[in-house]
């Protein structure tokens, strides 16, 4: 028997991995440089607030300030502020604020989307071009609007006898601003759903409301999460109406805590820094919780129709 040919196996070939466009690299470069221009302003003021300058005297008569680390910024701004009592003004605006934006909204983008009427388009139309008016604008007249209606206070200690100056104001005209955005945001998302929906359960004896509160809003989820999570933002960020409504110091919402310590703590800029990161942790936990909920309504109302 002949000695057995070797065979010989063919040259390995080299591994190509995926190849990364030009214009993917870019664009992931772009990315990069972006989110790390907007963590920079964020990183410094976290660090600011907790450096603590101590005024010391030096053995040669010297005077320094030596830079510690330390919570006492978080402390003084918290007492300072008030923040717990602006705090609960802001929560006391915010919150029915944002329920009767979102259940308005809903109810007239429903009524908008499911029923044919004459004036239904005018009706959507009319509700989202509020939102082209600049809110100073309308400022004067509000202000003067708000000092002529006869409202008696009773929740706060002095009776001012009119609109102005209570926070029910501030709750009226975020409602008023804000609904046009969200009915337009609802009324569209509200199209990719079925009409044979209603339809089958108007059939079964299920009545308007009924079909409404059962059936509509929860297959609205995710939209209403989306702009629950963007309107929470922007009413817990105000502070033009805070600060032209509420004529008392002690009734305004958090965000006017950086002008009071401003005012009495203006070189301190990392007491500042301190209250900017309290006043931004609850819009930032409420991301956090309603993040998967945010990200489904944008992806769910692109994806649809």
């Amino acid at each position: 028997m002949s000695d057995t040919a070797v065979a010989t196996a063919p040259p390995a070939t080299k591994h190509k991995g995926p190849r990364v466009k030009p214009m993917r690299l870019l664009l992931y470069t772009f990315l990069t440089v972006m989110a790390l221009a907007w963590l920079v302003p964020v990183g410094t003021a976290l660090y600011n607030s907790f450096r603590y300058w101590e005024a010391d005297t030096q053995p040669n008569g010297a005077f320094s300030l030596p830079e510690t680390l330390t919570l006492d910024n978080y402390r003084d701004a918290w007492n300072v502020g008030e923040m717990a009592k602006t705090f609960g003004n802001t929560a006391f605006i915010v919150i029915p604020a944002l329920f009767f934006t979102l259940l308005l909204a809903a109810m007239v983008a429903y009524a908008c989307t499911r029923y044919s009427w004459k004036f239904n388009i005018a009706f959507l139309v009319l509700f989202t071009a509020g939102n082209l008016m600049p809110q100073q604008v309308l400022f004067q007249p509000l202000f003067q609007f708000f000092k002529r209606m006869p409202w008696p206070d009773i929740l706060s200690d002095t009776d001012t006898g009119s609109l102005l100056g209570t926070k029910i104001a501030v709750i009226l005209i975020h409602v008023a601003f804000q609904v046009g955005f969200c009915t337009f945001v609802l009324s569209n998302y509200m199209k990719t759903i079925p009409k044979e929906i209603d339809e089958a359960a108007a059939v079964d004896g299920a009545g308007v409301w009924r079909r409404f509160f059962k059936i509509i809003l929860p297959l609205t989820r995710p939209a209403l999460a989306a702009l629950g999570t963007l309107e929470f933002t922007w009413l817990y960020n105000d502070f033009f109406w805070g600060a032209v409504l509420l004529n008392r110091g002690d009734e305004r919402p958090i965000t006017s805590s950086i002008a009071v310590l401003n005012g009495q703590w203006a070189s301190d800029f990392n007491l500042i820094a301190a209250a900017s990161i309290l006043i931004a942790l609850p819009t930032l936990v409420v991301y956090l919780i309603l993040q998967k909920q945010f990200i489904s309504g944008l992806t769910l109302g692109a994806s649809k129709g």
